[in-house]
C-alpha cells in the first residue's frame, strides 16, 4: 500500500492515463469504426480480436481505478499492450497511413504500456507474494 502523498498522486496520474487512453479507443472498436475494422483485418482478426481486445481492455480499465486491484490492471493493461505494440512493429507498422494515422496509436499504446508499468512497480508491494519473490521485487 502506497503511504506518501506524491507517489498517491502520481500513482492516480499514471492509472488515469492508461485507463482514459483504453477508455477512449473502446468506443472505435465497438461501434466497428472503420480504423479498428482495418487494423484488425489486417492481423486476421476481425471481428473476434477488436471485440475480444475492447472488453480485456474495458476490463483492465476498471482494475486500474480499483485501489485494491491495481495491479491486476496494470498487469493487463501491459499484456495487452504488448500485442498492440508487436502487431504495429510486424505487420501494421508504426504509421498506418490508410486511416489517417501518423503514428499515433502506436505512442497511446506505448504510453499505455509505460504508464501501466509504471503503476505496477509503484504498487509492487501489493503484488501476491509467490510473485514477488519470483520477479524479485524488494520494498
Amino acid at each position: 500500500m502506497i503511504r506518501s502523498r506524491s507517489v498517491k498522486i502520481l500513482s492516480w496520474v499514471l492509472r488515469l492515463t492508461a485507463a482514459a487512453i483504453l477508455l477512449q479507443t473502446l468506443f472505435f472498436k465497438f461501434t466497428g469504426a472503420p480504423e479498428s475494422v482495418y487494423i484488425f483485418t489486417a492481423l486476421g482478426a476481425e471481428p473476434v480480436g477488436r471485440i475480444g481486445s475492447g472488453v480485456i481492455e474495458l476490463i483492465a480499465s476498471a482494475l486500474l481505478l480499483v485501489p485494491q486491484t491495481v495491479v491486476y490492471g496494470a498487469a493487463l493493461s501491459m499484456l495487452t499492450m504488448t500485442g498492440a505494440i508487436v502487431g504495429h512493429l510486424t505487420k501494421l507498422g508504426i504509421a498506418l497511413p490508410a486511416v489517417g494515422d501518423n503514428g499515433e496509436l502506436f505512442v497511446l499504446a506505448v504510453i499505455v504500456f509505460a504508464s501501466s508499468a509504471a503503476a505496477l512497480y509503484l504498487h509492487r508491494a501489493d503484488l501476491p507474494v509467490a510473485v514477488r519473490r519470483r520477479a524479485r521485487f524488494t520494498g
